[in-house]
């Protein structure tokens, strides 16, 4: 597989289009780009610290007889709590077909049952079983497997691993490329690499929470550089808690996948007690917002919650879950005659960089998918198993889009910025804004724990100094609590004690530049009882 060659000064050309991010949007938007040349920025080996590959429920599609991409696009936006996208969700139901079938092409051995057919499993909210999975609980680890032995046996694609991205470079309003620096290294020159077209597949933010499943180096870099760069930043006060974090003291914390309940294991409280019964219709498979409010709720009273699969999965758990029986070994826990012990954290963030239906940001010349884009598919609630389906739609889209559109000419030359990275930042920092995060703009919020947290964040910004990695984090916290602040009323994954129900004023998306989060963190510095500064129903920023 070749590589670029780092000499020649600090300006690189990268080629025609350059992908930041190697998790599944990044490696399946390069493939589909071919032959086309392409260069991949991985921060770390690909197949390492990509979310991905951890994903362990699989891929929501309609598949099975008699389901069908209405019926699946319908419940995306009864998931989404109001602010669908209607047009996304039809789009990432009626393609998934095909995404499908691109993967099994491509190697991923999705279940299949005695007569060949692809098995499929009932995720939360999903009014039928359409999820497709991979040895029960290993969809993400396989699909990334195939995906890279894929991409190293593609010549057109350049893998460029141990450099991360900390900056957008923009010339005359467009995207002219990315500022890179060696991943844990030292290098007080910036590096630009230059193209002509930049996909940001960077990943979401979990790392800005204190309890995550997600890889702690995903802290927002990707749509922070984006808003730093002038993007509009869609929905990014949702923020999706997976309910069953297995609880203990790993970070990232591991994941109990939801497929363990939609095989029939509960939710019990040190008692032995079903508490999921009393708060939804669906018990264990309601919304995760609602699941993950009732354990954190009981946790908060002191108790403590499980999730028992004793008798729905029992014997079988090594060989149906064989992730999950893993990290319950690591802990010292037998899920085969113990409960497991949960706790929500912070899964997936629903926002990101507003995009449209062909990927395009607000930006000429930047596209994004996966995580780090909001595309309005999800809405204030994704639906089980969506993410990864939404990354291979818009990652195929994109490179439809781009291919199309090709633009002759050589790329322009931006101005490097005084902006210089540096080894590191202090660990100290990084912890204080993981707990105030998770404290104050987490599965709970009122509006004196959103006013402290920006206040806090605006503190910690100004300690940042010069360090790209520290100020991308605290862009992306403030752009998410500002956000929060703004929104008085509760929707799927933004609740409100103070707020607590859903206003109809507010049924629609958020779009927000960080201009806008600037204003609203110095209004709160000035005058802390202030009110919001929008007022529900009116958009001063759309991504058209």
């Amino acid at each position: 597989m070749s590589r670029p060659t780092l000499t020649g000064g600090h300006i690189v050309n990268a080629g025609d289009v350059l992908i930041v991010g190697a998790g599944l949007a990044g490696l399946f938007t390069a493939l589909k780009l071919s032959p086309r040349p392409v260069t991949v920025l991985a921060a770390a080996p690909i197949g390492n610290g990509a979310s991905s590959a951890w994903a362990q429920g699989g891929i929501a599609a309609a598949v099975s007889e008699g389901d069908t991409p209405e019926e699946h696009a319908a419940d995306t936006i009864a998931a989404g709590a109001g602010i669908v996208d209607a047009d996304a969700a039809h789009l990432i139901a009626s393609e998934a077909r095909s995404r499908i079938e691109d993967l099994l092409s491509l190697g991923v051995p999705f279940d299949r049952d005695l007569e060949g057919k692809l098995t499929v499993g009932l995720e939360a909210a999903h009014s039928r079983s359409r999820i497709v999975h991979v040895q029960g609980d290993r969809a993400g680890h396989a699909i990334m497997e195939a995906l890279i032995a894929a991409v190293r046996k593609t010549p057109s694609i350049r893998i460029l691993e141990g450099f991360s991205a900390y900056e957008l470079a923009m010339e005359e309003g467009q995207v002219a490329g990315v500022f890179v620096q060696p991943t844990g290294d030292m290098d007080p020159t910036p590096l630009l690499l230059r193209a002509r077209s930049v996909v940001l597949a960077s990943g979401g933010a979990g790392g800005l929470y204190q309890v995550t499943t997600n890889p702690l180096s995903s802290r927002g870099d990707g749509f922070a550089m984006a808003a730093r760069a002038g993007a509009v930043i869609a929905d990014p006060e949702f923020v999706q808690f997976h309910p069953t974090a297995i609880a203990g003291p790993r970070d990232p914390a591991p994941l109990a996948t939801e497929a363990l309940r939609g095989a029939g294991a509960t939710l019990i409280d040190e008692n032995g007690t079903r508490f999921m019964k009393a708060v939804h219709k669906d018990a264990e498979l309601g919304p995760r917002d609602v699941v993950a409010r009732s354990i954190a709720r009981v946790i908060a009273e002191g108790g403590k919650a499980y999730l028992d699969a004793r008798d729905a999965v029992g014997e079988n758990f090594k060989r149906t879950f064989p992730t999950v029986y893993e990290n319950c070994q690591r802990m010292g826990l037998d899920p085969v005659t113990q409960p497991i012990p949960v706790a929500p954290a912070m899964h997936y963030h629903m926002g990101g960089i507003g995009v449209d239906e062909d990927g395009r940001s607000s930006l000429p010349g930047l596209w994004a998918c996966g995580e780090v884009a909001s595309t309005g598919a999800h809405g204030a609630n994704r639906l089980a198993s969506n993410s990864l389906l939404e990354a291979v739609v818009y990652g195929a889209r994109i490179a439809e889009d781009i291919l199309g559109s090709f633009e002759t000419g050589p790329a322009a030359t931006p101005t490097i910025p005084a902006l210089r990275p540096r080894r590191s930042h202090p660990l100290a920092i990084v912890q204080e804004l993981r707990d105030l995060m998770t404290r104050h703009v987490g599965v709970v919020r009122t509006q004196a724990g959103l006013t402290t947290a920006l206040q806090d964040i605006a503190r910690i910004e100004r300690a940042a100094g010069s360090s790209p990695a520290l100020l991308n984090m605290v862009t992306a916290a403030k752009l998410i609590t500002a956000s929060a602040l703004l929104r008085t009323e509760s929707r799927g994954g933004h609740f409100r004690i103070d707020h607590p129900q859903a206003d109809t004023a507010w049924e629609h998306r958020t779009f927000i530049t960080l201009d806008e989060a600037n204003a609203i963190t110095e209004t709160m510095a000035r005058s802390p009882a202030a009110m919001p500064v929008r007022q529900p129903g009116v958009l001063t920023t759309s991504i058209t």
